[in-house]
């Protein structure tokens, strides 16, 4: 079954001449885990928004279980009780408490009040903010809003949730706990769950398809395994060093920066021997050599100005 149905979908803001998204077209099927990978400003929040609703598009259509997202006359109840849209911003929360929002957000969805309040339960024990319930959101910090934004899209067990960087602000056990537990929605309620990152380690975690834009522009669509097809007969070596001071490398190899002092460099199979005794070893503080990753493709396609949809 057909979840999104997105045909030509540009967006225009006002002021602006350049397409927030231009022309995308893509389908996600009911019980995918489907990401969206791209650099700031690719256009990734801009289409959830609009599959959201939150945003009218200029031109082109979507469809949410076969319904119109945003047509004249469409019932305006139908995004809300099917999806739980996680913002990157808690807006409309900010003045209430932790069990207030879950509890209001589940009854809104649907629940009697006895289950919204089990319900309520339920999430504060599952995100472990139980001991916050009456705490106000300004007084949260920003891991703590973000667990309580995840929480609240999840109210009420919508059959589809889209979630706009789910793991900012949190440490790496908050950041596992996400993972498992979406994991596990998805593989015991089929939950279809449409994520945006720019983290593509982490989205490898649990991604089943992944939709990676530039420029507002998709220039790659498909499962990790297909797309590896492109880049999969080579292997990846990390370069670790201290910033200022790089190691050489032998003739004809250009590394891609990944940050100040880590270094890409892709590999032939047949290069791995020649290149790896001839590092300077003596500058470098670890090196570490990988099969292709879901980041490697993120680089490739993001990165690749002659990449086309694939």
């Amino acid at each position: 079954m057909l979840v999104y149905d997105i045909h030509d979908l540009t967006k225009i803001y006002p002021g602006q001449t350049r397409p927030a998204n231009d022309r995308i077209t893509l389908q996600i099927e009911a019980g995918e885990v489907f990401g969206l990978l791209g650099e700031n400003g690719a256009g990734k929040s801009t289409l959830v928004r609009q599959m959201a609703n939150l945003t009218r598009s200029t031109s082109g259509s979507i469809t949410l279980f076969g319904a119109p997202v945003d047509a004249v006359g469409a019932d305006p109840l139908h995004v809300p009780r099917c999806v739980g849209y996680m913002p990157q911003e808690p807006g409309a929360m900010n003045l209430l408490t932790i069990g207030e929002a879950l509890y209001f957000t589940a009854h809104l969805r649907g629940l009697s009040r006895a289950d919204a309040r089990r319900e309520r339960d339920r999430l504060l024990d599952l995100w472990g903010i139980g001991d916050l319930r009456d705490r106000a959101t300004p007084r949260l910090s920003g891991g703590q809003r973000r667990l309580l934004r995840l929480a609240v899209a999840m109210a009420g067990m919508p059959p589809v949730l889209i979630l706009d960087e789910p793991t900012n602000d949190l440490d790496p056990q908050r950041r596992k706990m996400v993972w498992d537990n979406l994991r596990r929605l998805n593989h015991e309620q089929g939950t279809t769950i449409i994520f945006v990152t720019h983290d593509a380690i982490e989205a490898e975690k649990i991604i089943q398809r992944v939709c990676i834009m530039r420029d507002g522009r998709v220039v790659a669509l498909g499962r990790p395994g297909e797309l590896k097809q492109r880049v999969d007969q080579k292997l990846r070596l990390e370069l670790f060093f201290a910033p200022g001071a790089p190691p050489r490398l032998p003739d004809g190899f250009t590394p891609r920066r990944i940050e100040p002092g880590r270094w890409l460099v892709l590999l032939e199979r047949a290069q791995i021997g020649e290149t790896v005794n001839g590092l300077d070893l003596d500058r470098l503080d670890d090196f570490r050599l990988y099969s292709a990753t879901l980041e490697d493709l993120y680089l490739h396609y993001a990165n690749d100005a002659h990449s086309t949809q694939a």
